[in-house]
């Protein structure tokens, strides 16, 4: 008999890479789920200058950490919901605008 060849495979700790993508925070009004809106800047095919566009992605926030203005990294993942297809990652940079509205009502009570 012959010797059979196995497929070597990717170990299953290691998970599929999943599309990441980094965006500010537009709105966080949902409970649970954060708007995240992504710059994606593109050469145009015929003119080639560069043209910027924007698109808005809902990300699932299992602990509302996440707060306006914020830059955050969104991964993809499975349909939470309708139109919740992404999951936060990590938050990259902190808004100061966050931090003075966290202030103020503390000053006003």
């Amino acid at each position: 008999m012959t010797a059979t060849t196995e497929t070597a495979q990717a170990p299953a700790t290691t998970g599929a890479r999943r599309n990441e993508k980094v965006g500010n925070v537009v709105s966080t009004k949902m409970q649970k789920t954060i708007v995240v809106e992504v710059e994606m800047r593109k050469a145009h095919p015929k003119y080639k200058r560069i043209v910027r566009s924007t698109k808005k992605f809902y990300a699932h926030d299992e602990q509302s950490s996440a707060r306006m203005g914020d830059v955050v990294r969104i991964r993809e993942t499975r349909p939470l919901s309708k139109l919740k297809r992404w999951s936060l990652e990590e938050i990259v940079r902190r808004s100061s605008l966050g931090q003075i509205e966290e202030v103020a009502p503390k000053a006003a009570s």
